[in-house]
């Protein structure tokens, strides 16, 4: 790595730090998907620990890519400044409220999926408060992680489809939704970085891109639209309902660490003025 006027790809955020936002995220949205199905009893339990599991899983990887992990909870000692530290204090009201829901306490449910809004939510604005990253620092990547996360979620709850059997028409409607508001969200944002990225970041952006609009978005779509508008029930609902959320969740999982690690390119160095030997300044 060399330093210099032309950007270079940042060292310090590796798939650990990717693996937060890509666990935490399909964590959270599987959350929101969970409290909205109204899922009681076991299936409730394994689908809200699943999703906790997830979520701490990716704190488990910020854990290990931080330098000294032994001053892990120095997290914590600037929330009025750092999206990170108030992620981290809403994991702590999270994990709480999401055993209290997988005990059989269904209001904790909801309070657990507001909280996994507000979790995605710092994570976006963690990218978008590192002003040095082109990438990272357009403000519409907030609703591009947060979209991705939700879709991630749902995508995984519809994954689970044949064996809770609780994605119906509704869920399946605003799963698709969410992929839709998604990639609109990718456009938008691909949009607008095309003037400040470095050509190598926006390369790297369009594979991951590709695959969204193919895999996440077009044939996630066409598999569970039969299952949104009613054309199919039972097993053959519950297979399109399956192949459409894995679809759609590897495709933002691959987009998710495609932008906290290969399009991580710093802006570099903007010199209006470059000194001169024997010139007076």
């Amino acid at each position: 790595m060399s330093y210099g006027p032309k950007p270079w790809q940042q060292a310090h955020w590796d798939w650990r730090a990717a693996g937060n936002f890509v666990f935490g995220g399909a964590g959270s949205g599987l959350l929101v998907f969970t409290a909205l199905s109204g899922a009681r009893g076991t299936t409730a339990t394994l689908l809200t620990l699943g999703a906790l599991g997830l979520v701490g899983l990716g704190l488990l990887c910020v854990w290990l890519e931080i330098g000294r992990p032994t001053r892990a909870l120095h997290v914590f000692f600037n929330p009025r400044t750092s999206w990170m530290s108030r992620e981290a204090f809403v994991a702590t009201l999270l994990f709480p409220a999401g055993l209290a829901a997988a005990a059989g306490l269904a209001p904790f449910a909801w309070l657990a999926a507001l909280l996994a809004l507000v979790f995605v939510y710092c994570q976006a604005r963690i990218l978008k408060a590192a002003r040095g990253i082109p990438a990272w620092r357009e403000p519409l990547v907030v609703p591009l992680v947060v979209a991705t996360g939700l879709a991630e979620g749902g995508g995984l709850f519809l994954f689970t489809q044949p064996l809770h059997g609780l994605a119906g028409p509704a869920l399946a409607t605003l799963f698709g939704v969410l992929v839709a508001a998604r990639f609109l969200a990718w456009l938008a944002y691909r949009r607008r970085l095309a003037a400040c990225a470095a050509p190598r970041a926006l390369a790297a952006l369009d594979r991951a891109g590709g695959m969204l609009q193919t895999a996440g978005t077009w044939i996630a779509l066409a598999l569970v639209a039969p299952v949104g508008i009613g054309l199919v029930s039972g097993a053959s609902a519950a297979l399109l309902a399956a192949l459409a959320g894995v679809a759609a969740a590897a495709a933002g999982a691959w987009l998710k660490y495609t932008l906290v690690t290969r399009a991580a390119f710093n802006q570099g160095f903007a010199l209006a003025k470059l000194p001169v030997r024997g010139a007076r300044p």
